[in-house]
């Protein structure tokens, strides 16, 4: 069953004359991981931002549930609040009671090995750290598609490979519908069940990835990754 559908959609910003997407069609099955990769200025941040209902499409049509979370690089935290009232933000206006978002901050940061950091200020946090919380903030409203934005790319690769084995871990545990922007070839075959290329603005290829996990250096990885590979300097 698909969760998202996007048929030929557009975006053309205000004052510009080259779009930013053009006929963008594609699926996502409930409870997959997509991965979108391509060069930068290519279209894959828009078309998430898209999905995310943060712009609207110029033309096309965009079919999504209602509860849709994204997640942005280190995070996005704001500083004067501590990691559990980060984690809080997108639920404090949502009617629940304060122990019932307590009890779900709560979970959602030990979901990510964040709990014990409750109280910390993103200043007091590593890289690593400020990305969990993140995380833990868009887990918070329980939406069906948790989308993620380049979430690693400011990361040494230690922390990085550690977030992917969590981040499978919680796509595992939640079974949340996963689509994440990467600019990273071996990130993408690493994690997702599906890759998809962008090129000027538009989908051009479509990679199903099959490996068992973990995704680690073994030769049908790297096959994986020059097959992505060729299509992307092509």
């Amino acid at each position: 069953m698909n969760i998202i559908e996007c048929t030929k959609v557009g975006k053309l910003y205000t004052g510009e004359h080259t779009p930013a997407l053009r006929d963008v069609s594609c699926t996502v099955a409930e409870g997959e991981f997509i991965c979108i990769i391509g060069a930068s200025g290519c279209g894959k941040s828009t078309l998430l931002k898209l999905i995310a209902g943060l712009e609207e499409p110029s033309v096309g049509t965009i079919l999504k549930p209602a509860r849709v979370s994204m997640s942005f690089q280190l995070g996005a935290l704001l500083p004067w609040r501590t990691v559990a009232a980060n984690a809080a933000l997108g639920i404090e206006d949502s009617g629940l009671s304060r122990q019932v978002i307590a009890r779900r901050v709560d979970a959602e940061l030990a979901r990510v090995n964040m709990l014990a950091y409750k109280d910390k200020y993103p200043s007091d946090l590593s890289g690593g750290q400020r990305q969990r919380t993140g995380i833990a903030r868009a887990l918070a409203v329980e939406p069906e598609v948790l989308l993620l934005d380049e979430p690693f790319s400011a990361l040494d690769p230690k922390t990085t490979a550690e977030l992917h084995d969590d981040l499978i871990d919680i796509w595992r545990q939640t079974k949340k519908t996963i689509v994440m922007v990467s600019h990273l070839i071996e990130e993408a075959v690493s994690l997702a069940d599906r890759v998809f290329l962008m090129k000027d603005g538009t989908i051009v290829s479509e990679f199903p990835v099959t490996l068992p996990y973990p995704r680690r250096e073994s030769d049908d990885f790297h096959r994986e990754v020059m097959k992505i590979r060729r299509e992307f300097f092509r």
